[in-house]
């Protein structure tokens, strides 16, 4: 069905934790265009609310117009703002009787067995959530440990708060919480978890999951090479046979923290339109998100897209702000290049000063897994060997973690004639005023 294009794009709908060619589009983008969204938190809330497929409450995907099958969509990050004012986060208990293979997705009631029940609140804490038919507790997670955090009017930090407090912001979650008014989860702070108050954390919002529509259909939080691999084998609609199916994923879940304001993402297409969608927003996260979650809050985001012709990577390719780099995978500098070319005069060396920097995206079972799978793509990206791979990101880069168990950013300053090769030249050169 064709849909009308429109230069600017307003989103505020959302899937029920499932992203794939099944979904209602949102609408479609120009080429070029701008798209706005206001998201619900991902993660827990979604998590402890059994109506869920998956582990996220993201947008319903983003056509954009012209975009096919083999090219690539830039996402220009230009803003994101948190709306919430509180949140709660943790690592995570499996509540035994409520899921089948898979507490992320195949959700029932431990009780009388209803598959996806619909749920009710009652009170706060982590009985809670309550099935509507029998009024069991029906959530699949509780917290191993877990904090509420209050963030300060100017978003620089958040502090950890104790049991009172984080009562009060339970009984008034929906609010605090800020959930858009087509949001259908429940809201993590009526958990009420209240360990370690007094914290002191920094923030800075980024985008957990956003990416393009996979060509099968899957949970969202399992758009990734290793939370993807609870899929392969598992006893529900959505369970895959082998890892050889898991390869049409498109990495949108990838919680690197560089996926923040002022950064570029390219994005692989493997339906028409690209189905761009969006969700997931953190107002914080270290390196690895060590507690396998983190700070989930609602936000807005805006972004321009760009498609880019007959790219045909297998996942994202990020251009992270400058500050964001590895020291050495930051552009030269007019005295880099002139004391290069010294050293180049001196031994007779032609020196490569035409280089800018890029960061692609792996994902695996583990972090090894990853780091492997974003080889691969560098290679195919770039026209090389993976010899070359591993020694240029040794010499100009590096391998950082987004996500244990296995998502990582590996990082080059590549030959500009290469990326120029590929058509990427002019994102890299605008990034990075080159």
């Amino acid at each position: 069905m064709s849909q009308q294009v429109t230069q600017e794009l307003e989103v505020d709908e959302y899937t029920l934790g499932l992203v794939g060619p099944e979904q209602e589009w949102a609408g479609t983008v120009a080429d070029g265009g701008t798209v706005r969204t206001h998201t619900p938190p991902a993660c827990w809330g979604p998590m402890i609310t059994p109506e869920f497929r998956g582990g996220h409450e993201v947008t319903k995907p983003i056509r954009v117009d012209g975009a096919a099958v083999g090219d690539a969509i830039a996402i220009r990050i230009r803003d994101i703002e948190v709306t919430s004012v509180a949140t709660s986060t943790g690592s995570m208990a499996e509540r035994e009787g409520a899921f089948g293979d898979d507490p992320f997705v195949d959700h029932k009631c431990p009780e009388c067995g209803a598959k996806w029940p619909e749920s009710v609140v009652e009170g706060t804490g982590e009985e809670a959530i309550r099935c509507a038919e029998c009024g069991a507790n029906a959530s699949s997670f509780a917290f191993e440990y877990g904090i509420t955090a209050v963030f300060d009017h100017d978003g620089e930090v958040g502090l950890t708060v104790d049991s009172e407090a984080a009562h009060g912001l339970a009984e008034r979650a929906d609010e605090a919480m800020a959930l858009p008014e087509n949001s259908r989860q429940h809201p993590i702070l009526l958990y009420e978890p209240s360990e370690m108050p007094g914290t002191l954390g920094h923030l800075r919002p980024f985008l957990g999951n956003i990416g393009t529509t996979p060509p099968i259909e899957l949970p969202d939080s399992h758009n990734a090479g290793d939370f993807g691999q609870f899929l392969i084998g598992a006893d529900h609609d959505w369970g895959l046979d082998s890892e050889d199916e898991l390869a049409d994923r498109t990495d949108g879940h990838m919680d690197i923290n560089a996926v923040r304001e002022g950064a570029i993402l390219l994005c692989p297409v493997k339906v028409d339109g690209g189905g761009i969608y969006v969700g997931d927003m953190h107002a914080n996260q270290g390196d690895g998100e060590l507690a396998l979650h983190t700070t989930d809050v609602s936000g807005r985001a805006e972004f321009e897209v760009e498609v880019i012709e007959g790219l045909d990577i297998d996942g994202p390719v990020l251009l992270p702000n400058e500050e964001d780099l590895p020291h050495i995978a930051q552009p030269y500098t007019d005295e880099d290049v002139a004391a290069g070319e010294a050293l180049g005069e001196e031994y007779g060396v032609d020196v490569e000063t035409e280089m800018g920097p890029i960061q692609v995206v792996g994902s695996g079972a583990t972090v090894n897994d990853a780091t492997e799978n974003a080889f691969d793509r560098a290679g195919a990206l770039l026209d090389m060997s993976e010899g070359e791979v591993r020694t240029r990101c040794t010499f100009t880069g590096g391998v950082e973690i987004g996500r244990l168990p296995g998502v990582v950013q590996l990082t080059m300053l590549a030959p500009m004639d290469r990326l120029e090769a590929r058509g990427l030249d002019h994102l890299v050169r605008e990034q990075y005023d080159l």
